[in-house]
């Protein structure tokens, strides 16, 4: 597949993710806030250059801009290879990033509370990277069904 093919299937991805986050996060005290981790991320590295984004709106639609742009870089990767692994290498790359989502944040730096607060906050930020796995990989599938 071509790799405007597989970055479209990866923004769909994201989108995705991004939709089931920005929805779910204030329904209870347990839902995962992986765009707390973010933010806090994005000012550490900023930190780093001398500046930070002092206005929270700013650097919420910041931290949401540079989350879908690289979650879709991240699941594009799914299309890389043979059709027939595209269900495979989904699910492995979804899984992979959920747990990648609550194991490295503490090595980071980061405050890992967010996404680790309870067995249903990290269940579910598993969950919500698995989902946007597997959008992208339905419609990198779609893409393929309709090549052929």
């Amino acid at each position: 597949m071509s790799k405007i093919k597989n970055l479209l299937a990866g923004l769909g991805g994201a989108v995705a993710l991004n939709i089931l986050h920005e929805s779910l996060k204030h329904k209870d005290s347990k839902m995962p806030r992986v765009d707390l981790v973010g933010e806090e991320a994005l000012q550490k590295s900023l930190n780093y250059f001398g500046t930070s984004i002092n206005d929270k709106p700013t650097l919420y639609k910041a931290t949401l801009a540079g989350d879908v742009v690289s979650n879709a870089i991240y699941y594009s990767l799914i299309g890389a290879g043979s059709k027939k692994h595209i269900w495979t290498r989904a699910l492995v790359y979804g899984i992979s990033a959920g747990v990648g989502a609550i194991t490295l944040p503490e090595p980071m730096g980061l405050d890992p509370e967010p996404v680790t607060k309870s067995n249903k906050t990290k269940a579910l930020t598993v969950a919500y990277y698995l989902a946007g796995a597997i959008v992208a990989g339905a419609i990198l599938k779609a893409i393929s069904t309709k090549e052929e």
